[in-house]
């Protein structure tokens, strides 16, 4: 099997990741770390602001049943573009969004979803998401993979990645891997 990888930054890591699990197509998801200036930073160290990095999901798909561009439709869905180091109560430079391309191919998609999320002017204000050539990605430390799927009573989860996992499976109901009723 032929597989792409996609470095997405939406938020938290766990919200990304537990939309990405469910979706057809794609074979992985990886919390961690891109875009930063220091090797292999823990958690501690990016939640400080210091490092440069966001929290980033690594997902690995097949082409051949889900697109670059198909990937980027839930990316969009899923966090708010608008939003300057932000999403929601997540504050600071490490829940930017943003894109890390790692083919001039994935840019080209990029850049023709967002010009085209502009045109539909689907939110009040402009889309702020960095696209930026992916450069270096650390996976996260070992408790934070997965972490919706362990820990779907934790606040965090119950109060904010649940939501956003309800409004992924409704909107992309046909793209699921399997029902939400057997996840």
């Amino acid at each position: 099997m032929k597989t792409e990888v996609a470095t997405l930054g939406g938020g938290c890591f766990w919200c990304l990741e537990a939309v990405y699990d469910e979706l057809k197509g794609v074979v992985k998801v990886v919390s961690g770390y891109s875009g930063g200036h220091r090797i292999n930073p823990s958690y501690e160290e990016v939640c400080e602001g210091n490092t440069g990095h966001a929290e980033v999901v690594q997902v690995t798909f097949d082409p051949d049943v889900i697109s670059f561009k198909q990937i980027l439709q839930v990316f969009f869905a899923v966090h708010d573009p608008t939003t300057l180091n932000r999403q929601g109560n997540d504050v600071g430079p490490q829940y930017r969004s943003v894109i890390f391309y790692h083919t001039p191919q994935q840019k080209a998609v990029a850049e023709e979803v967002m010009r085209d999320l502009e045109a539909a002017k689907l939110w009040d204000r402009p889309i702020v998401t960095e696209l930026v050539p992916f450069e270096r990605f650390y996976p996260a430390e070992e408790y934070h993979q997965n972490y919706f799927k362990r820990n779907p009573f934790q606040p965090y989860c119950a109060f904010t990645v649940r939501p956003k996992v309800a409004k992924f499976r409704k909107q992309f109901y046909d793209q699921l891997k399997r029902s939400p009723a057997q996840s």
